[in-house]
């Protein structure tokens, strides 16, 4: 299944293609190339060049690990995020390790790896489903993670599965249109709330 975006202007087609599918195939995601999704990761720009990043992962060719990381995720996020090959959890770093300073642009340099994690899956066939919906202390405690960290976002990655395997309100939010507010609500100039696009 395709839902390119309506692109009101030019974008590269990994972009264009880019969406966050329900339905995932079970067909597995081979190592090499769960190590090229970390490589695009890995070679992300970051603040002071930290790298603050850090992900747990978890394949169904381990179900005892692969049920432990889904537990961690939220019961309606689950009922689809079960049948992804590959589920991630994303951990930011808060503070630098040069001076032990907060580092308040951890998220974002997280999200900005998870970004280049995305356009390399899209640019493989692959899908990837970021999610808020997780338990962020239940994830803490079941993997020890250390204070200084903060669980970021949970991550299904997969191929394009059949929507209609989906729960019927599941496949009502995988067929509707996608939909993004235009560049005059988020762009200004001058002061905030002038628009400067149009």
């Amino acid at each position: 299944m395709e839902k390119p975006a309506k692109n009101q202007y030019p974008i590269h087609k990994l972009l264009q293609d880019r969406w966050s599918p329900l339905a995932f195939s079970n067909k597995p995601i081979t190592p090499e190339t769960i190590s090229s999704l970390l490589e695009a990761v890995r070679w992300t720009a970051s603040c002071f060049n930290e790298q603050p990043w850090h992900f747990i992962i978890a394949t169904q060719e381990n179900p005892e690990e692969f049920n432990k990381l889904l537990s961690c995720i939220v019961e309606a996020n689950q009922v689809w995020a079960k049948n992804a090959p590959v589920l991630m959890i994303s951990v930011a770093k808060l503070n630098f390790d040069k001076n032990g300073n907060p580092n308040r642009h951890a998220f974002y340099d997280v999200g900005a790896a998870v970004c280049n994690l995305t356009t390399q899956a899209t640019s493989l066939g692959l899908f990837v489903h970021q999610m808020g919906g997780f338990d962020v202390e239940k994830t803490r405690e079941i993997y020890k993670i250390p204070a200084g960290y903060e669980p970021v976002t949970a991550i299904a990655i997969g191929y394009p599965g059949d929507p209609q395997t989906l729960p019927q309100q599941y496949q009502q939010r995988e067929f509707a249109e996608r939909q993004r507010q235009p560049q005059e609500e988020f762009v200004f100039t001058n002061t905030w709330g002038d628009g400067v696009i149009g």
